[in-house]
């Protein structure tokens, strides 16, 4: 397979009633990327929606995947979906939620353990590595003594919803650096208080 293909998947919980949760802030994410860049989803085998979109023309292909298994099983549904277009862990890139960073921050990795994320605990085994980029999107800590669980199966409160669009931009922003100029341009851009 050619050098220029990535596979972004987006991970989040299928079905309307979860569409606005904020666990489903990485496919909010990707609807944002294939918006801009005019990619259409479609069903693709049974496991996941699919786009298949360039960068630009003549630019870098993406694949971009929505598994449609729940967030705690994406694994299966990602490394299908690399298998099948031959594209390997280093061009998977994985858009997920984050606990541990606060609302409206992003942060770029490119390996390393799964964070207590399930749906990246999930790749990671599916995958038999845990060598491939992710770009974290930061849905804050629960407040008080709210249960992790519930606070990511809630939908963005409207305050937070308002901004919504900046962090999703900054995501979908994010992904077309990281395949343009690699994983070191994208952190230095965003690891840090947004501009």
């Amino acid at each position: 397979m050619a050098d220029d293909v990535w596979l972004v998947a987006g991970l989040g919980n299928p079905g309307p009633g979860y569409a606005g949760n904020r666990h489903n802030v990485g496919q909010m994410a990707l609807d944002e990327l294939a918006q801009r860049l005019g990619g259409r989803f479609s069903r693709h085998r049974s496991t996941t929606m699919l786009a298949e979109v360039r960068l630009r023309p003549g630019g870098p292909k993406l694949v971009l995947v929505k598994p449609l298994s729940y967030m705690n099983t994406s694994g299966g549904p990602v490394s299908s979906a690399a298998k099948y277009f031959g594209i390997p862990p280093e061009r998977v890139v994985v858009l997920h939620d984050d606990l541990d960073l606060p609302f409206e921050s992003i942060k770029l990795k490119a390996d390393g353990g799964h964070g207590g994320q399930n749906g990246v605990r999930d790749i990671i085994k599916a995958l038999g590595t845990q060598e491939f980029p992710r770009v974290r999107i930061g849905i804050g800590r629960p407040p008080g003594r709210q249960d992790a669980a519930d606070y990511v199966l809630k939908d963005f409160p409207a305050a937070e919803r308002a901004r919504l669009p900046f962090l999703l931009g900054d995501a979908a922003d994010a992904v077309e650096l990281l395949v343009e100029q690699g994983l070191l341009a994208a952190q230095q851009r965003f690891h840090g208080p947004r501009a």
